[in-house]
């Protein structure tokens, strides 16, 4: 896992496109410049089964067109099954070490909130981290009360070699202020999904990581 691949995180599922054909959006996003990608099918309206199954397996084809990793989140035997670069997993899904078994040498991320949980994916090797939510956001009914960037910056000094992905409610406007505590890269939701112009969106992200 290089810490490249963390610069522009796109995260999304077709419950977060309104008005636009889901697939055409990521491949705007890949075509822009976003250096990883993580299906996240929750929440209202998700896909289920074979239509779920079938989108996974569009969008992971188009990861490929672009060679851009593809991430899938919380399901582990879709992730398996379709040979997904990696999974992401959240505090409320299977034990860490139980994903770490199945999923072999794939990409782990793995979200993480305090310095136990951190521990945790250190032990099993977990090959990034998201730290959030950062700002307030919309993308996520559960999401936690947004905790700032202390923790964060915490983390990546203690830590110096963990790759570190920040996450929640990350705009244009304060995208600066995560990569300036020690992150990696940003992970977006509404940002690219509602964006009007995603090449330009995607160009801003980059620009504040490089």
């Amino acid at each position: 896992m290089k810490r490249e691949n963390l610069q522009v995180y796109f995260i999304m599922g077709t419950q977060n496109i309104t008005n636009r054909e889901p697939l055409k959006v990521l491949e705007e996003a890949l075509q822009a410049g976003v250096t990883i990608f993580q299906l996240r099918e929750k929440g209202d309206g998700a896909l289920h089964g074979a239509a779920y199954e079938g989108f996974a397996i569009e969008c992971q084809k188009l990861c490929q067109k672009y060679d851009v990793p593809f991430i899938v989140n919380d399901d582990i035997e879709l992730a398996i099954k379709l040979g997904a670069d990696g999974v992401h997993i959240g505090q409320e899904d299977m034990s860490v070490g139980e994903v770490r078994e199945k999923i072999g040498d794939r990409i782990l991320g793995i979200s993480v909130h305090n310095m136990e949980e951190l521990q945790v994916a250190l032990t099993h090797k977990a090959d990034y981290v998201g730290i959030g939510p950062i700002f307030a956001t919309k993308s996520k009914a559960d999401a936690k009360t947004p905790a700032g960037t202390s923790f964060l910056q915490q983390v990546s000094h203690q830590y110096p070699e963990l790759p570190i992905v920040a996450i929640g409610g990350i705009t244009k406007q304060n995208g600066t202020e995560p990569i300036q505590a020690g992150a990696d890269g940003v992970a977006v939701i509404s940002a690219i999904c509602e964006s009007e112009n995603i090449n330009e969106t995607v160009a801003v992200f980059k620009d504040l990581t490089n």
